[in-house]
């Protein structure tokens, strides 16, 4: 039989097939080869019932995270705040590299709008990302929910962000029934406490719906200098007329990225980004355990 894993809890594994959850065990061969099977992987299986089965193959993953531990990601629902946390440019950029780096379609969920007066701010992120081809929803559109649940059919979708930025209340807005538990901003450090305590796929308007732990920072493990630019739309779409086939535009002369910036056309915030995130990976120590 053939399914999806939906859960995975203390040793079992929920498996979704024809309508029905089947609880399984791992055969005894995936420990010794050290591969760990992840919720939203596609299996075969064997059960007699639904709480008497073993999972006996992961067949072929398009992508993986490792936090929070999900296969096949289809979008990422990126919910990220104009304050309580601050909005920042930088962290955005940060998920929204990660995400092209596995394959996985962003989606910028803008929380927190009703409690920014001034709308500049707003307007700005919607122009920079708009433009460069990203869907961006504002909390606080009149159908920001209907917007966000028709992008769910037939995906596996995500959602990550700022800790504090509204996750679960987000899901719990999607649907009321899950009730899945929120906590306070931490006042004196100034970030939201971790709240979920394991991966599960949820259905939502007829798509899945993984709620994941929040986490401020992410680590650009695997990413190469060379990868970098490619993982910023904007500069692919430029670079075909820079001088150099692989210029990192930096002091490559004659860089059409450089110039889109110089003009306009490329957002300063997002070419500043670029250019710490370069540094910070010419900077990072060799990763001799990198498994892609």
């Amino acid at each position: 039989m053939q399914g999806q894993i939906q859960k995975a809890l203390s040793g079992f594994y929920y498996i979704y097939s024809d309508g029905k959850i089947y609880q399984t065990r791992a055969r005894g061969n995936f420990r010794k080869r050290k591969i760990t099977p992840l919720v939203g992987d596609f299996v075969n299986f064997e059960s007699e019932n639904s709480t008497e089965g073993y999972l006996l193959e992961i067949l072929p993953r398009k992508n993986q995270l490792l936090r929070p531990p999900v296969a096949n990601v289809d979008q990422g629902v990126i919910v990220i705040s104009l304050i309580e946390p601050q909005f920042s440019y930088f962290l955005l950029d940060r998920f929204l590299v990660n995400m092209e780096y596995d394959g996985i379609v962003p989606i910028i969920y803008l929380s927190k709008t009703d409690l920014q007066i001034e709308s500049k701010l707003v307007n700005e992120i919607v122009t920079v990302y708009q433009k460069i081809g990203y869907k961006v929803i504002v909390s606080t559109e009149d159908n920001a929910m209907t917007k966000l649940a028709d992008l769910f059919s037939n995906r596996l979708t995500v959602f990550t962000g700022q800790s504090g930025a509204g996750k679960s209340t987000l899901l719990n807005r999607l649907m009321p029934q899950l009730k899945l538990e929120t906590a306070e901003i931490s006042a004196a450090l100034g970030r939201g406490k971790h709240t979920t305590k394991h991966v599960e796929l949820l259905t939502v308007a007829d798509g899945l719906v993984a709620d994941t732990p929040g986490f401020s920072a992410i680590n650009f493990i695997d990413i190469t200098e060379r990868e970098l630019a490619k993982l910023f739309p904007e500069f692919v779409q430029a670079s075909g007329d820079c001088r150099f086939r692989e210029c990192l535009h930096l002091n490559e002369p004659d860089c059409e990225v450089k110039r889109q910036v110089k003009n306009g056309n490329i957002a300063q915030s997002r070419y500043d980004n670029y250019v710490r995130f370069l540094e910070e990976i010419k900077n990072r120590k060799p990763n001799y355990k990198k498994k892609r």
